[in-house]
């Protein structure tokens, strides 16, 4: 029988997040964006690309599942919210402060779905089919890269090695700063590739921090990872 308390997924789950919840994450403030190219990473059927673009933020999305067609993605994208809308409803790893209850994720989760699957066709260049950790981008390109919901919540199925080898390639496409949410796992707590990252040989030229948030739906998740270059 398994000890396990959160959420139980066998693979990444396609949901959509919103650009008011990016902001919430990652402490974003959007005026401050204009003008800067951001990548959002494992974006998925999110709106934040499409939101971003339309307030004059240049974003960029980058999914493995960009190879599908819309109606593809959509079709696929139903039963994955409703098996986590379900899963989540019971379970002591979320606090319902945040949202306010099931109903509400799923109402913000099909809004932000909506929002994809109208911009995905229009502006295909914005949405690049690519898995980490291989990025088809130049060095430095993005001022701001965003991960949400890919990495160290999801540590049971990709190892240390692919964690580290996903930041560097992450930061190779990165000028400014990588920003990555949250840094717990679907058991609320905190992901063991966090500590072995700082102390990495191999990461000794970036700085780690954690920046705390007010956001918090999973527990534990009120903080979210920044990640620069040592000056």
């Amino acid at each position: 029988m398994s000890s396990k308390r959160g959420l139980q997924l066998n693979k990444v789950v396609l949901l959509g997040r919103t650009f008011e919840e990016y902001c919430g994450y990652f402490l974003l403030e959007p005026q401050k964006l204009a003008g800067k190219h951001v990548l959002d990473v494992g974006g998925g059927v999110s709106s934040f690309t499409a939101e971003a673009n339309a307030r004059g933020i240049p974003a960029t999305s980058v999914d493995p599942i960009y190879t599908l067609s819309t109606a593809e993605i959509a079709q696929r994208a139903g039963p994955d919210l409703d098996h986590v809308i379900e899963a989540v409803r019971d379970l002591p790893t979320y606090r319902w402060t945040t949202y306010r209850n099931p109903e509400h994720v799923r109402d913000l989760r099909e809004r932000a779905l909506k929002s994809f699957l109208h911009d995905y066709p229009l502006h295909r260049e914005r949405y690049v089919a690519a898995s980490l950790p291989h990025l088809p981008f130049s060095e430095g390109v993005f001022d701001l890269t965003l991960v949400s919901y890919f990495l160290f919540v999801y540590q049971d199925h990709f190892d240390y090695e692919f964690h580290r080898a996903a930041i560097l390639e992450l930061m190779r496409v990165t000028s400014g700063e990588l920003r990555i949410y949250p840094t717990v796992t679907f058991e609320a707590e905190q992901s063991a590739h966090l500590s072995r990252l700082r102390h990495d040989p191999a990461c000794r030229e970036l700085h780690f921090e954690e920046v705390r948030t007010n956001f918090e739906f999973l527990v534990n998740s009120n903080s979210f990872l920044r990640i620069t270059r040592h000056a």
